[in-house]
């Protein structure tokens, strides 16, 4: 298979293979890494290092918020003033509470999804945090009523 590129990287038939694989377990061993892929311990070492460095991939434990004492999750629509967008998302991004936000098009112009401890946790985020940075026109809060699906495995948009 030819190198597969994007705008930002240059993936091989390997790569997206490896990927796939720390998508399933990211703890899996370079030893194992290198069987299932049929190749030497080094190439499987090297080349998951490589992805690492180039943030291909990133190893992280992925929890359950509710286990751990988060019990209000949500989403944040954010109209802002455009020309301020770099600040505001410099800002929202030092919120521990947001763990996505994004910059969208459409009728509202970021996206930020938020975890907290409680209801008085969201109203200091909202009132007290985002609602005071400069630039910010309004918001709409969306809180999550039950997960349905939380997937972290995709394999890669070359596997088609």
């Amino acid at each position: 298979m030819p190198k597969l590129t994007n705008e930002e990287n240059s993936l091989d038939e390997l790569d997206c293979k490896i990927v796939r694989l720390m998508q399933l377990d990211g703890r899996m061993s370079y030893k194992a890494m290198a069987k299932e892929l049929n190749v030497s311990e080094f190439t499987a070492r090297k080349r998951l290092k490589r992805l690492i460095a180039e943030k291909v991939i990133e190893i992280v434990a992925v929890s359950a918020p509710s286990k751990i004492g988060y019990n209000v999750f949500g989403n944040l629509k954010i109209k802002i003033d455009l020309k301020k967008s770099d600040y505001i998302l410099k800002k929202l991004c030092e919120l521990d509470a947001f763990v996505w936000v994004g910059l969208y098009t459409g009728s509202m112009d970021i996206d930020a999804d938020f975890v907290v401890c409680s209801m008085t946790e969201l109203d200091e985020l909202i009132i007290e945090k985002v609602s005071k940075i400069d630039g910010i026109i309004s918001t709409e809060t969306s809180l999550m009523v039950k997960l349905v699906m939380d997937k972290h495995v995709w394999g890669t948009a070359w596997d088609k």
